[in-house]
């Protein structure tokens, strides 16, 4: 199916429901979906974002300006992931708790609110890495449009650009928690000085960045402008300075650079974590 063969069959599943209320953290992809569900449904449509210690703030504030430009009614929840119970102890099935009690909140709030439907951004090529949280989509009943068109991430990406979404190139975000090894034990502090890690090199002009905590390590991932960047003597100098503040003893850059899921590449043969070709 060609891309705008795809779009219009979103437009037009959205289009068939009564109301909808989008799960919205900012991303692409429910910028996307968030924008392609007012179009179709006007006011019968709202978003929903989650506080959390895991959610930085910079972003729900980035998802409250998106809304009132858009002039779409907005809702904020309140998701403690560190009071779900074993989610601290950071088990290889963390993602599925967490969405398992975030949907359990927006499903109150939409009762409370008049909702009979529940949407999230997940896309097609979520369905190639492990991804726990999606059987969490599917038992609470929430329903998935990006990926029941068949839309990829590059998909959204060029639609976003056409319907001049600031968003369309902005680098991919995930939760904080995911910056942690499988059963290393999460806590606020530890979440806030990655939070906080990150944000700074942020400030320094690094685009697309993830700082992945191993105990006294920061291993910093970036894209190859960012390594560019954060090879300049000076810049390295004050990175370990400030990151030394945060409570780590080392700061380290991956070779490899940026990737999704980087922390599932334990779960997979060693042969699996590199390019094809690679030695």
């Amino acid at each position: 199916m060609k891309l705008h063969e795809k779009y219009a069959a979103l437009r037009d599943a959205l289009s068939a429901l009564p109301n909808l209320l989008v799960a919205f953290s900012g991303g692409v992809d429910s910028t996307f979906l968030l924008k392609t569900a007012h179009d179709a449904l006007g006011g019968r449509a709202a978003a929903v974002t989650a506080s959390s210690c895991s959610f930085p703030k910079r972003e729900l504030d980035a998802a409250r300006a998106f809304c009132e430009k858009l002039g779409v009614r907005h809702f904020t929840v309140e998701s403690e992931e560190l009071d779900v119970p074993g989610f601290s102890d950071n088990p290889k099935n963390r993602c599925y708790l967490c969405k398992n009690e975030l949907y359990n909140h927006i499903w109150q709030l939409a009762r409370e609110q008049g909702f009979s439907y529940i949407a999230e951004g997940s896309n097609t090529d979520d369905e190639g890495d492990y991804r726990p949280g999606l059987l969490a989509v599917r038992e609470q009943g929430v329903l998935s449009p990006l990926r029941s068109a068949g839309l990829g991430k590059g998909d959204i990406r060029a639609l976003s650009r056409e319907l001049d979404l600031e968003t369309w190139d902005k680098p991919s975000f995930a939760c904080l928690a995911s910056r942690f090894p499988y059963g290393e034990r999460l806590t606020q502090e530890k979440l806030t000085a990655v939070d906080r890690a990150e944000q700074l090199l942020l400030d320094l002009g690094v685009r697309q960045v993830r700082v992945r905590h191993h105990g006294l390590v920061a291993r910093i991932e970036t894209d190859d402008a960012g390594m560019t960047l954060l090879l300049d003597p000076f810049i390295r100098k004050n990175i370990y300075a400030r990151f030394r503040e945060l409570g780590f003893d080392y700061a380290a850059l991956d070779l490899l650079g940026y990737r999704t899921g980087s922390m599932n590449e334990g779960l997979q043969p060693l042969s699996a974590n590199f390019p094809r070709g690679g030695r």
